[in-house]
């Protein structure tokens, strides 16, 4: 079964962290070599800006600040920022970590950037010189933001980030109006006020129904928030009552369904904006009894061919692919069998070697349903999150 968001994150606690990450401002490539053999991923700039278009549609045209957090769920960030900057739909981006708003800033990125999470005074100074708008999340926030904006010698832009129920960052509603009191006066131009939701749909009533609240007593007591903003990509599809005045998708910018995937799919054709690709490294036809990998978990009934992908669990091929994924070459779908190592997965081709050295494998995309992500996601038992921001960071990407 498929793996909600709120099981992905409480289920992150448990999963190892890559430890190769390289710089955010890693630029996509503009071609990859015909005898490369070693995977790469390919960046669909067409599928990102349809994406933003059914995004647009199913939000009222209100304007689109895209969240595009851990290096842009795989994609790459300064990648996809320079297809989205230009789109007169999105009104800014949105990030978690300091270095991916300078990163962005540093790749040319001119449209607003918020910075969701917490911020060093050094940092804070930074940001504000290089035009990031930053987070009042805890208490002590504001006073961090006027110290960092003297250091600047400019004036400082921020967002209220009010907790509503998710208890994870955010000034909690139900002490936040004293702390919003103390910011009248302050030299700070509040550009937005926000909450995040835990996507369990009765409690995000309540949640809405909480923001709205505090925000109501606050502007009338004077206290400036604005633009509201609450809608993740769940709650684009989900929630319209929360759309409010702009939108905060992530994850369907990018083609992929943020929970249930045969109702949401209803509702609104995404495209994949990504393809997980590599080529055939190796064709081999087993004999009856021949096993495949580690633990011997394959083992051919009869003779029939297979092909080794150098496609592994380092790069973001899940583990449990074994269980029901499929490699697309040439059109067609082979299942993975044996077992996913650190750098190899292995299809069964079947009868006849129908697969060749050098032959492009897909493992990850749109040109089949067997390789959509939310279908990788349903075949390995895990969440659509893992298959995107699982994808090795270090992947060279080719915008397309």
């Amino acid at each position: 079964m498929p793996v909600s968001r709120r099981e992905f994150v409480a289920g992150l606690a448990a999963t190892p962290l890559l430890t190769s990450v390289p710089s955010a401002t890693q630029a996509a490539t503009t071609a990859i070599s015909a005898d490369r053999f070693d995977p790469w991923l390919e960046i669909d700039a067409a599928a990102l800006r349809k994406n933003v278009a059914v995004v647009s549609g199913l939000a009222g045209k209100r304007p689109i600040l895209a969240v595009i957090k851990n290096n842009a769920y795989g994609l790459g960030l300064t990648t996809v920022a320079s297809v989205l900057d230009p789109m007169p739909q999105i009104k800014g981006f949105a990030v978690v970590k300091a270095e991916a708003a300078i990163a962005l800033r540093d790749a040319g990125i001119r449209k607003p950037v918020l910075l969701m999470g917490l911020f060093s005074d050094r940092d804070g100074e930074e940001l504000l010189r290089r035009d990031v708008q930053l987070s009042i999340c805890t208490d002590d926030s504001a006073s961090r933001i006027v110290r960092a904006a003297k250091k600047a010698g400019q004036p400082a832009a921020a967002h209220i980030y009010l907790d509503t129920g998710m208890s994870r960052m955010g000034i909690p509603y139900f002490r936040a109006l004293p702390v919003l009191r103390k910011l009248r006066g302050l030299e700070i131009n509040i550009e937005g006020t926000f909450t995040g939701f835990t996507e369990e749909s009765d409690f995000d009533r309540e949640q809405l129904g909480r923001f709205i609240e505090i925000t109501d007593a606050a502007r009338a007591s004077g206290i400036e928030l604005g633009s509201l903003h609450a809608a993740s990509s769940h709650a684009v599809f989900n929630y319209a009552d929360s759309h409010l005045d702009q939108v905060r998708p992530g994850i369907a910018l990018f083609g992929a369904y943020p929970s249930d995937f045969e109702s949401e799919r209803s509702i609104a054709t995404l495209t994949p904006a990504m393809r997980l690709k590599a080529r055939v490294v190796r064709v081999e036809q087993l004999r009856a009894g021949d096993s495949v990998s580690y633990g011997r978990n394959y083992i051919a009934e009869k003779s029939t061919w297979i092909a080794t992908i150098p496609v592994g669990h380092t790069d973001g091929m899940p583990r449990e692919a074994v269980n029901g994924a499929h490699v697309v070459v040439n059109g067609s779908a082979y299942p993975v069998i044996g077992a996913v190592s650190a750098s190899h997965t292995i299809i069964e081709v079947g009868d006849e070697p129908s697969v060749n050295i050098g032959d492009v494998a897909t493992l990850l995309g749109p040109d089949h349903p067997a390789i959509h992500p939310n279908q990788l996601a349903a075949s390995t038992g895990t969440s659509v999150y893992d298959a995107l921001m699982h994808l090795n960071p270090t992947l060279p990407k080719v915008l397309v």
